[in-house]
C-alpha cells in the first residue's frame, strides 16, 4: 500500500522550514500532498492560488510531491485523498501542545489517520510566516527565509 501523508497549513508563504519539513517526509513516504487552506481566523497575505504555483514550482522535479488547495477538515480532506498520515513540523514545546490537541481532534474524525511530527531543524526553528509576513510588511528582505524568490509573490501580497 502506498504510504501517502498530507502536509497541511495555511503556507502565508510557505517557508524553509516547511521546505525542509517536505524534503525529509520524502524519505519516509511513497507521496506528500501540500495541502494549502484558509485558516478562516486570519486575512491571508497571499492568495492561494498564487501560493499553490509558487510551492509547485520549487517542487516541480520532486515527483513524490504534490500541491493542492483544500477547504473543511483536514481530517475529511486526508480521508479523500487516501491519506493514512499527517505530517507536521515542531519548532518548540508551545507548536507540541498547538499540534497534539489537533492531532487529537483529527484522530477523532479519521480514525486511520495517524499524525507524525517532524522537529524542526535547529537552523530554522526562528522562522515562521507571521515573523515573514512582518518583514516583509515592512519592507525587510526575507529571501533568506523561503525556499523561492520574493518577487514570484510580490505583485499578489495583501498589504
Amino acid at each position: 500500500m502506498k504510504r501517502i501523508a498530507l502536509f497541511p497549513g495555511s503556507f502565508d508563504p510557505f517557508t524553509n522550514g516547511h521546505y525542509d519539513v517536505v524534503v525529509r517526509g520524502a524519505h519516509l513516504f511513497d507521496e506528500i500532498i501540500i495541502a494549502v487552506g484558509n485558516n478562516t481566523t486570519k486575512q491571508r497575505y497571499i492568495p492561494v492560488e498564487r501560493m499553490i504555483d509558487v510551492i509547485q514550482r520549487v517542487f516541480k522535479d520532486q515527483p513524490k510531491v504534490q500541491v493542492q488547495a483544500y477547504k473543511g477538515l483536514t481530517a475529511e480532506f486526508a480521508r479523500e485523498k487516501g491519506a493514512k498520515f499527517l505530517l507536521r513540523g515542531l519548532r518548540n514545546t508551545t507548536d507540541f501542545e498547538y499540534e497534539n490537541t489537533i492531532a487529537q481532534a483529527n484522530r477523532h474524525v479519521n480514525p486511520e489517520l495517524e499524525t507524525v511530527f517532524l522537529i524542526t531543524s535547529p537552523r530554522l526553528a526562528a522562522i515562521s510566516s507571521s515573523i515573514i509576513r512582518e518583514i516583509h510588511r515592512f519592507g525587510g528582505n526575507v529571501n533568506e527565509f523561503i525556499p523561492f524568490p520574493i518577487s514570484a509573490i510580490e505583485d499578489s501580497v495583501s498589504l
